[in-house]
């Protein structure tokens, strides 16, 4: 996670928690790079250890000349399903916090699950979904998937709960956009910047730099207000001083005790700011249908032992709660015995003891 010195000037001091630090993205979704790279590269060495297995039960061998995708490979084609929303947005005249929602969660999802279990496509259709009802700009379902050529509802609703879980059901996000919003704001309020000096290019510049942000990993490791201030300072640099020494009484140390952090933003919103390669990725595509998980390929093999696993478990669970239905009744007490009159005294003094 970010240390402590790359806050930026207005964050509380220490001891005094912000909103955004007791935010569950502060607590759940902020990493360092290298926390990042872990993650990623363990989830695919998990589930191409997994696969492989699956292969081999099927047919002895089998997986030897597979080539599964590394965990660079599924990064990339997470970010090109990315790139997929905005357009959707821009179709149905999704707002921006749709747009920033959805294409958080869509990275949130892949920090728990693996483009081999679950392609990025009908996974980026249902965060859409999801993001326009967690941001309260609700739409049908039917008008949704109509509105998209090969999407049926079953495609977006068999995922939603799953996509759900995998957030751990945290929906709020705290995006870099409105935090430029902020800072606009605030420097409207100084009277040392005239209009001539924060033309509404800048702003617009500042906020194309934010969503270029959205193709990096900037809003899983930043906080918000930096990934907006490296891109207020990509687009004006006198505005980002001006702005943080508006924060702070020494304007120079202040900068520069941010530059390092907004520095190494800056640097990754352009160079990894841009979406990725369409063919190299289309490659990762054709090779992902070769190394799909096989218990998720419906009428495969596996898919069908595995859900006659699931039913067979399942029937065992019903199984039992009926025998256990049926005892009751035959007992004669389908409610369990009453307690007597010393059990009743026993139970009395215990919750007399837990109120102490």
């Amino acid at each position: 996670m970010a240390t402590e010195s790359s806050k930026t000037p207005d964050e509380p001091a220490p001891g005094r928690k912000s909103l955004y630090e007791a935010s569950t993205q502060f607590k759940s979704w902020r990493f360092s790079p290298e926390q990042l790279v872990v993650v990623r590269e363990s989830l695919n060495s998990a589930a191409v250890t997994a696969i492989r297995n699956t292969f081999e039960a099927d047919e002895l061998g089998s997986s030897a000349h597979v080539s599964f995708l590394n965990a660079e490979d599924e990064h990339l084609l997470v970010k090109l399903y990315i790139t997929k929303i905005p357009q959707l947005c821009g179709h149905f005249r999704f707002p921006e916090e749709v747009e920033a929602t959805a294409i958080t969660y869509l990275k949130r999802f892949y920090l728990r699950n693996t483009v081999m279990d679950w392609h990025p496509k009908n996974v980026m259709l249902t965060a859409l979904f999801l993001a326009t009802k967690t941001t309260n700009n609700p739409i049908s379902l039917d008008s949704y998937t109509s509105n998209i050529p090969r999407t049926s509802p079953s495609d977006v609703l068999d995922l939603e709960f799953l996509i759900a879980q995998s957030l751990s059901f945290e929906f709020a996000v705290w995006h870099a956009h409105r935090a430029l919003w902020g800072l606009w704001l605030d420097l409207q309020s100084l009277p040392e910047i005239t209009e001539d000096l924060r033309p509404r290019d800048v702003y617009e510049m500042a906020l194309k730099h934010v969503r270029n942000s959205r193709f990096t990993d900037a809003e899983l490791i930043y906080a918000p207000s930096q990934i907006a201030l490296a891109a207020l300072s990509l687009a004006s640099p006198l505005l980002a001083q001006k702005w943080v020494g508006s924060k702070h009484s020494g304007a120079e140390s202040a900068w520069g005790f941010l530059e390092s952090t907004i520095g190494t933003v800056k640097y990754s919103i352009t160079q990894t700011g841009q979406p990725p390669d369409v063919e190299a990725v289309r490659e990762i595509d054709r090779r992902l249908k070769l190394c799909k998980n096989p218990e998720k390929v419906v009428g495969s093999k596996a898919y069908l032992a595995r859900k006659a696993e699931e039913e067979r478990k399942a029937e065992v669970k019903r199984n039992k709660k009926a025998e256990d239905v049926r005892r009751a009744i035959e007992s004669d007490d389908p409610f369990g015995s009453a307690l007597n009159e010393a059990e009743c005294t026993r139970k009395i003094q215990e919750l007399d003891d837990d109120d102490d």
